[in-house]
């Protein structure tokens, strides 16, 4: 076995809250891998652990919604990395509405989008999930701010291991 880690270690992605409703039960969590996958037709791939209960409720849903995180909002990626859905309602602690299919759209969270699920691909200790854009946040006002990435949450205390 190749040890990846001398090519990962350099990496610094932008991370991300995906969030899923199947049921009537919402979850979400932090996430790390995920991509544009495709420009025509638009995809976009999204790596759920499957030691979490996202990953679980994700699989029994339609759609799953992926709020881009800025530096200013490290309370979320907090919340939705070092707290697990198993022991505590993450969603009672945030500002959401229901998007397509009961998905979940964070209020705080102003960059987005709702993806149907085209299919998934086993990736290990992470589930691939490819999305197909079907509702998309409205630009925003101003300048970007920066992106939360991933060198800036290495210290969090995930709250499932890998």
């Amino acid at each position: 076995m190749t040890d990846l880690d001398p090519f990962t270690d350099g990496l610094d992605g932008p991370m991300y809250v995906v969030t899923a409703a199947a049921d009537g039960e919402p979850a979400g969590c932090l996430v790390g891998f995920a991509s544009q996958c495709s420009i025509d037709p638009p995809r976009f791939a999204v790596w759920l652990s499957v030691a979490n209960r996202t990953y679980r409720v994700a699989r029994e849903a339609e759609y799953l919604t992926v709020h881009l995180l800025h530096r200013d909002e490290r309370a979320l990626a907090e919340l939705f990395g070092e707290e697990t859905g198993d022991r505590v309602d993450k969603f009672a602690k945030v500002g959401w509405r229901p998007g397509e299919a009961g998905s979940p759209v964070l209020e705080q969270l102003t960059t987005w989008f709702t993806g149907r699920i085209e299919g998934r691909i086993d990736g290990g200790d992470h589930m691939g999930f490819v999305l197909a854009p079907v509702a998309v946040s409205p630009p925003a006002e101003g300048p970007p701010s920066a992106l939360l990435r991933y060198r800036e949450l290495r210290d969090l205390e995930p709250g499932h291991p890998a």
